[in-house]
């Protein structure tokens, strides 16, 4: 038995999805916090159980019978998140699983201003800690990522956020294709991953020339310091903890944590990886 956490998620679903093309839907069970949400797995024989970080006691359950636990990184940050991965992983050596899974980052490490990259490096260490054979995915930065700091730049004309750096965005389909080939051959991968990587490493001033081909006007990438960028998010509602996680993603990409580019992620899945343009094209036509 194969369990995925998070598969009400873009990145759990598709590597459900993924994992469906190679393995019986029997030998896969996801572990969810709406099971409702996935009701569409169960019927088509997949094991859905409710599973909260949050709530260790539902893990049990949860993972019982698992070989294999691929937990999908929680959608939060800090000591919460640390603690549920903590949890999860306690749970799957509890549960008798051979191999824990992790969806890191490229950019894992306990020094990043980008409050997530610390909690990786944390996770990571605790897998260590735990003594069970694990594998890492170092994921690369999300390409939805880049969609969202493009923003409303294609209405506007404009892409204002402070100084950036290049940054290898990856599209989570890769990725979710990836994770599925590492868990099909159990062990292909012990540890760390290499960085699962696009081919391509782009900066925001690219990303505004991408989307200006794409949308057929010119937009201007507009850099401003950070303390402004932060006081505007603000202004527009956004809670402070999300603002400044923000600013730090900027100042991580200065400093180059995102910018590495390799040929893991082609080699394993045997394919080119997405380009950030065929995002980007999706993102703005679906806008529109």
């Amino acid at each position: 038995m194969i369990i995925v956490t998070g598969a009400n998620g873009q990145l759990g679903r598709g590597i459900v999805e993924q994992l469906l093309e190679r393995v019986p839907a029997g030998r896969i069970g996801v572990s969810v916090r709406t099971p409702d949400a996935a009701r569409d797995l169960s019927e088509r024989g997949i094991r859905v159980r409710r599973g909260d970080f949050t709530e260790p006691a539902t893990l049990a359950h949860a993972f019982e019978g698992a070989e294999q636990v691929l937990l999908v990184s929680a959608d939060s940050t800090g000591e919460s998140a640390v603690a549920g991965h903590r949890a999860a992983i306690s749970a799957a050596v509890t549960a008798g699983a051979r191999r824990v899974l992790y969806t890191s980052h490229m950019g894992a490490s306990p020094t990043s201003p980008f409050a997530p990259m610390p909690d990786h490096a944390a996770t990571e260490q605790a897998l260590r800690d735990a003594g069970i054979a694990h594998t890492v995915l170092r994921n690369g930065f999300y390409a939805t990522s880049a969609v969202m700091m493009l923003g409303d730049a294609v209405r506007t004309g404009r892409l204002i956020a402070p100084q950036d750096g290049p940054v290898s965005w990856t599209a989570h389909a890769d990725l979710a294709e990836a994770a599925a080939l590492v868990l099909a051959d159990e062990g292909r991968f012990d540890g760390p991953t290499p960085a699962l990587t696009g081919a391509d490493s782009l900066d925001l001033a690219d990303i505004a020339a991408l989307a200006s081909d794409i949308a057929g006007r010119h937009i201007e990438r507009v850099v401003v310091p950070d303390e402004e960028y932060r006081a505007g998010l603000l202004a527009h509602g956004v809670p402070a903890a999300q603002a400044d996680l923000l600013v730090g993603l900027f100042e991580a990409a200065r400093q180059g944590e995102f910018a590495a580019v390799g040929p893991a992620l082609a080699s394993l899945t045997g394919h080119a990886p997405t380009p950030l343009s065929d995002v980007l094209k999706a993102a703005i036509a679906a806008a529109r």
